[in-house]
């Protein structure tokens, strides 16, 4: 099973717009599949499902689950403050330790309004990703000026779709 991981919480944003088109050009390959949408997050999930309250927050435990029921994953990035956003981070520290992502494997997409691309979020997000075991594949997808190329359910940009459909192709192999 693959799992899709829109890094954000914001409500409709273009992270899960992406992990959506991905979706699809998975459903194409009869590839299965499960979407992590961290708008889904409880608002209160660092006080009530971390440290001692470990557990104890159904919601998040949901989600949770979807991650060690898994074996491969995309994570779909918007860049935050040159990194990935803070709620990402919170979420990978509240699932277990060491071996929630241990020997299993990842691919990267990052979104930015600005000209790099998110490389740097992906650094980081590969840095934090590394340590806890897994595996990154090395295409890792950087969509810059997004807003200039994507209308909000597709990508304008035709070398951004055509890398995108090459990052699954490459996935499904890895």
């Amino acid at each position: 099973m693959i799992t899709l991981i829109s890094g954000t919480n914001r409500p409709e944003s273009n992270s899960i717009a992406i992990v959506k088109m991905y979706a699809k050009l998975l459903q194409k390959h009869d590839i299965p599949y499960q979407i992590l949408d961290l708008a889904e997050l409880p608002s209160d999930f660092i006080s009530t499902a971390l440290y001692d309250n470990t557990g104890k927050n159904e919601q998040f435990n949901k989600l949770a689950d979807m991650i060690s029921n898994s074996d491969k994953f995309v994570f779909v990035v918007p860049e935050y403050n040159s990194s990935y956003p803070g709620v990402l981070k919170a979420f990978i520290d509240g699932l277990s330790y060491p071996n929630t992502f241990k020997n299993k494997k990842g691919a990267l997409i990052g979104l930015s309004s600005g000209m790099q691309g998110s490389g740097l979020a992906l650094s980081h997000l590969s840095d934090v990703l590394n340590y806890l075991g897994m595996h990154i594949m090395a295409m890792r997808l950087k969509l810059a000026h997004i807003e200039k190329n994507f209308d909000g359910t597709q990508l304008t940009n035709q070398l951004y779709q055509e890398l995108l459909e090459q990052h699954v192709e490459q996935f499904l192999k890895f």
